[in-house]
């Protein structure tokens, strides 16, 4: 079947995660790296959790309970005030420097974004990012009231887009993203942001494993829970050969 939208992640996918790494850094010297991968871990924790029990909060508030539990661990004192100026981070990531060059490729197609990231943080992201305009649709998992990868949250794009699920790409770094939107109907394109060969390149060379490299093997490798994606491509710009498969 053709084509018809190509649906993006954005956290990890469009945007790189890694970059809160210099606020946190600059927060907590000496301890930015270990905050900005337990952060992250802990806030995709925190939504399947909440999920799991019922309890939606937005992904702000997640993200300020996620780096309030890494402080917390890390024995880091800090007051509410500075909690959420560092949770703001995560409106200022940076685009992966092939997303704006992959989307301008398609702008002649139906481009959309589905996140786990509240609708005032993905307004401000594109904002800052310089992508208003780019997408059609920006939908959150708070119109569902639940996250990633519950199908309630990929039965959005339908409801939004009007199309059958064999119609769009979607397109994430995330395993259980991937997995998930596959076990939905999907077709799937995962972005390898870190491919197997160079994270075992990586962990070969380390001892002990450093935090971002155990985040890579955490959270950024394909997940064996038996949906696979159709594609596998190492860099966003691939997306425009898929147009027509």
């Amino acid at each position: 079947m053709t084509i018809k939208a190509f649906v993006f992640d954005a956290y990890g996918t469009l945007y790189d995660v890694q970059s809160v790494a210099a606020e946190t850094e600059a927060a907590f010297p000496g301890h930015g790296e270990a905050i900005t991968q337990i952060w992250r871990m802990k806030q995709l924790e925190y939504t399947w959790l909440r999920s799991g029990m019922g309890d939606y909060r937005d992904f702000w508030q997640v993200t300020l309970e996620s780096l309030a539990y890494t402080l917390e661990v890390l024995g880091l004192s800090a007051s509410a005030e500075t909690i959420a100026g560092l949770a703001g981070a995560y409106d200022r990531l940076a685009l992966y420097p092939d997303s704006a060059a992959a989307l301008s490729a398609l702008s002649q197609h139906r481009l959309a974004i589905l996140s786990n990231g509240s609708p005032t943080m993905l307004a401000a992201l594109i904002a800052q990012s310089g992508l208003e305009g780019r997408f059609e649709a920006v939908l959150s998992a708070d119109s569902a009231r639940v996250y990633k990868p519950d199908a309630r949250c990929y039965r959005l794009v339908g409801e939004h887009l009007g199309l059958l699920p064999e119609e769009v790409v979607f397109v994430s770094s995330n395993g259980f993203d991937v997995a998930g939107a596959k076990h939905f109907g999907f077709r799937v394109a995962r972005i390898a942001r870190v491919s197997p060969a160079a994270l075992k390149a990586e962990i070969a060379t380390q001892s002990p494993m450093p935090p971002r490299t155990m985040f890579k093997a955490l959270r950024m490798q394909e997940e064996h829970l038996g949906h696979r994606p159709d594609w596998v491509i190492g860099s966003l710009a691939e997306l425009a050969g898929l147009v027509g498969s």
